[in-house]
């Protein structure tokens, strides 16, 4: 699965702010942060995730979570000398479980927008999307452009409570929409030709094509948006936002943000554990 193209441009759209790494031992030792304080107390790090958004976030055949957002979940875990534990929900309950206290954050192919980030803090972005569409290739050459999927004619499906909802909503409000509880469902829609596309990031809709070479299914070239994603974090807790910011920081830094986009864009023995 070669994707050197996708990794470079993803790769040149991020932009991590950050300083010096705090140490392992400010998170040991107790803070002014009740959320790192209780992953201290805990020694592990609660992270939510869909589980179905590969090559972010996907469900293997044993049931462990793999994926680029789970590497990335790892990498924090350990610069703050803890565990870490996945925790899979439906995607429209990532956010209101971060701002319950659920989970310490939320890590999930989220596109960091100005209405999320009245709810939540984001750290980020970690990587540039954009959305796009995944349908049959027969289907492709008639809607290459928004205009051409904007009718009645033309059968949409959209991940619940996602941007890819409000794409469809303000871009395609004429397109007979459905929405989903789970991408691998919209997929499911598009092979049996129960909808004419799926709206979806890019990574995702590419991840699919290869995925499921036999139904001939095709994505586009170029997405239609711009989608930085970022990591969700508790309200109200600057010292946490602060240590994720230096975190990702040392990770981008360092080249490993680079390792996980080349193990999850350009590799594909990893297609074979999934589900």
């Amino acid at each position: 699965m070669k994707r050197s193209s996708v990794v470079a441009s993803m790769l040149a759209s991020v932009a991590l702010a950050g300083c010096s790494m705090m140490g392992h031992s400010s998170a040991a030792s107790g803070s002014a942060s009740p959320v790192i304080d209780r992953i201290a107390q805990r020694g592990e790090l609660r992270v939510a995730t869909s589980g179905t958004q590969p090559p972010l976030s996907a469900t293997a055949k044993d049931g462990s979570i793999i994926g680029l957002d789970v590497d990335l979940a790892g990498a924090l875990a350990r610069s703050m000398g803890v565990g870490v534990k996945m925790v899979p929900m439906q995607f429209d309950e990532l956010l209101p479980a971060v701002q319950r206290g659920d989970v310490d954050m939320a890590i999930s192919g989220l596109t960091m927008t100005p209405q999320r980030n009245m709810k939540v803090a984001f750290v980020g972005p970690y990587l540039v999307s954009g959305m796009s569409i995944l349908t049959k290739s027969k289907t492709l050459s008639k809607l290459r452009k928004a205009e051409e999927i904007d009718t009645p004619t033309v059968k949409v499906a959209a991940l619940r409570g996602s941007t890819a909802e409000k794409f469809a909503q303000q871009t395609i409000p004429k397109a007979t929409m459905t929405l989903v509880d789970t991408l691998d469902k919209g997929v499911d829609l598009v092979r049996q030709g129960k909808v004419d596309a799926l709206i979806a990031d890019h990574p995702f809709c590419m991840v699919s094509v290869y995925r499921y070479r036999s139904d001939d299914l095709a994505t586009l070239d170029t997405p239609f948006t711009f989608e930085p994603l970022g990591i969700a974090l508790p309200p109200n807790d600057p010292l946490l936002v602060n240590l994720m910011q230096n975190a990702l920081a040392d990770i981008d830094d360092s080249g490993a943000i680079y390792d996980m986009m080349y193990t999850w864009f350009e590799e594909d023995d990893w297609v074979k554990r999934l589900k």
